[in-house]
């Protein structure tokens, strides 16, 4: 876990006030009983989680792809290679929709905008040398010319909820 109390806070009211504003029909699903606290999430959520990327592209269609997240300070963070038409929809349009789902077991749900934090052409964001070194020690240092061949985002999210039936075998699945 590497948040700090203030992003848990950030988290906890944006998980709370995303559920709040949902359908009737997501709440019957997702409840109090069947979802997860921002600490409970942030527990589970450690290395490389397989999300669903959905883009949109210059004529309005939907595009979905999968991406290697790393849900780290309360937001989800993903790279894709910068001739990517993935990179090119979120270039132009930075509204995004991620899914991480394990089986029936969880579900997390996000929309939101995305920041380039590795800009080609600018300033890189002020936390990317200690997310660097993160992804450096993840993945190695050999794998990829990280200055030119990879561009990393981060999902500024506005709504994020959670599906976790069974808190009990998540924790004991991220335990094992």
């Amino acid at each position: 876990m590497r948040e700090t109390p203030e992003e848990l806070k950030e988290l906890q009211a944006l998980l709370d006030t995303s559920l709040s504003r949902s359908t009737s029909h997501l709440r019957s699903i997702i409840n109090t009983e069947r979802t997860l606290t921002a600490e409970q999430l942030t527990r589970i959520l450690t290395g490389m989680c397989t999300l669903a990327l959905s883009t949109v592209t210059a004529k309005g269609e939907p595009r979905i792809s999968g991406v290697d997240g790393h849900f780290l300070h309360g937001k989800w963070h993903f790279g894709t290679a910068r001739g990517a038409a993935k990179a090119r929809h979120l270039a132009a349009r930075p509204a995004a929709s991620v899914a991480h789902l394990r089986g029936e077991d969880l579900g997390v749900f996000t929309h939101g905008t995305v920041e380039i934090l590795n800009p080609q052409d600018g300033e890189p964001a002020p936390d990317w040398p200690d997310l660097l070194a993160y992804f450096k020690d993840f993945y190695g240092d050999y794998l990829f010319d990280w200055d030119n061949e990879v561009v990393y985002y981060r999902l500024h999210p506005h709504w994020m909820t959670v599906y976790a039936p069974d808190i009990a075998k998540l924790t004991a699945a991220s335990q094992s």
